[in-house]
């Protein structure tokens, strides 16, 4: 830098003669970032400077430092990076599952945690054509204009893209709360109506893309059909007493009279081997309905005893989820046991009201059947796919009777062939028991209880 501004001064001697020279010597310090002004004040002054402040060639923001005073610079090599914030990159992740949903130019309607109450919007620009191999995301674009400079990099943004159907828009879709999940089957409960009344019967479907809260049907329905989509379990409660087909027992069988809880602690043990429930009308299928299935949904009145007996469930599911999490088939094994040695604790004399002791009887027999299945097998793979079926029956127990503590519902929509399945935490973390080490943290939290 002090020898170009030497050969300056010696070319402006000669300037009139041969102003290349003079102009060549110009443009040499116009290469160290000086500007016309900054040359103009070098000539004035007639002295060489040894330190010269360099503008950079765009205006904006700071956003690293990359030299320290005293540090030898190579041509070429960036001393800081330096953001224009007017306009700003919204990055979104899209879930492999998603990904024929969301096209270039769909608009997106988002929100900023630390901006309560706004919505901001933008269209997708760009969407990278690669999948991240461990997140299994793909990064989709939105350039927005930042005028106030509201919003800041690093931020965290959360949206919503309203997208076309990828396939035919005569496609039928029903709601998630209507599909009830066997590990291999699906399976919805269809409105049928007679002479003798109203009653509903178990068909299997063959879904398609999920819709968020929904589904496609690629089989099994026909436009007109109507089906239950609240109170579902309750249903096919109500089909297993009566010996009707049910989800776990398609062919159907002799009704039931009574009921075998398998172990289960009923109660005090003084003499008493079990409770015939006999006279309990859970409802019949067969027979006109007449019977509020959406009760399945909402939280119902049980003991505290009862709640800590289902807590203790709980705390040894979390022991499965965590051993899933780290990919430990072995621990899983053990896990189950102590789900079903907990299942087993469980009073159910503690529910007084009919539906409640219906609905948890319906539960509890699938969670043990999942349990029991994880405790016997040591491939992992299969014991996920027994452990999805468990955290949706768990779910509902929870939802339904509470353990006095926050649960975190969290779901991941890459697992089960890009289905989505759901799991229980007692934190907010993502730790997905589906996929462990390979995609731990794929997944989102969707409900609190």
């Amino acid at each position: 830098l002090v020898t170009a501004q030497e050969e300056l001064f010696e070319a402006r001697k000669v300037a009139d003669t041969q102003p290349q020279f003079f102009n060549a010597a110009k443009e040499k310090l116009k290469n160290w970032k000086l500007s016309d002004n900054q040359i103009a004040q070098i000539l004035q002054s007639g002295t060489v400077k040894e330190e010269l402040p360099i503008h950079a060639d765009v205006s904006g923001y700071v956003t690293e430092k990359m030299v320290n005073l005293g540090d030898y610079v190579n041509k070429g090599k960036a001393l800081y990076q330096i953001a224009n914030l007017n306009s700003v990159w919204v990055l979104f992740d899209i879930y492999e599952s998603d990904m024929p949903w969301v096209r270039k130019g769909d608009e997106v309607v988002f929100t900023i945690p630390s901006l309560p109450g706004e919505n901001f919007k933008g269209r997708i620009s760009y969407i990278d054509p690669v999948i991240n191999p461990m997140t299994r995301v793909a990064k989709a674009r939105i350039e927005i204009g930042n005028a106030g400079l509201r919003l800041k990099p690093e931020m965290f943004a959360s949206g919503t893209v309203k997208a076309k159907q990828p396939i035919a828009s005569e496609a039928i879709t029903i709601p998630k709360s209507a599909v009830m999940w066997t590990g291999e089957r699906s399976v919805v409960y269809i409105k049928n109506t007679t002479s003798n009344g109203v009653n509903f019967v178990l068909r299997d479907v063959t879904l398609g893309p999920s819709l968020g809260n929904g589904f496609i049907v690629k089989e099994g329905l026909q436009e007109g059909d109507e089906i239950a989509v609240n109170g579902t379990f309750s249903i096919d409660a109500a089909a297993q007493l009566a010996g009707k087909p049910s989800m776990m027992n398609p062919e159907g069988g002799p009704a039931m009279t009574g009921h075998n809880h398998g172990g289960m602690k009923m109660g005090d043990d003084k003499g008493t081997g079990g409770s015939d429930h006999s006279e309990m009308d859970m409802g019949d299928p067969g027979l006109e309905n007449k019977t509020d299935h959406s009760d399945m949904n909402q939280r119902m009145t049980a003991t505290a005893t009862f709640k800590n007996q289902l807590k203790q469930v709980l705390s040894a599911y979390l022991e499965l989820k965590d051993a899933l999490v780290n990919d430990n088939a072995a621990k899983s094994n053990a896990a189950a046991k102590k789900v079903l040695s907990a299942l087993e604790h469980v009073d159910m004399k503690q529910l007084t009201d009919k539906k409640a002791h219906g609905h948890w009887m319906t539960i509890s027999k699938e969670i043990s059947n999942s349990a029991n299945s994880i405790s016997k097998i040591s491939d992992i793979k299969a014991q996920r796919d027994h452990f999805k079926h468990l955290s949706a029956h768990l779910s509902k127990g929870v939802k339904l009777f509470g353990v006095d503590q926050k649960i975190y519902e969290q779901f991941c929509p890459m697992a089960d062939n890009n289905k989505g399945a759901y799991w229980l935490s007692t934190t907010k973390e993502i730790k997905n028991p589906y996929f462990g080490e390979a995609m731990l943290t794929c997944g989102e939290i969707t409900d609190e209880m």
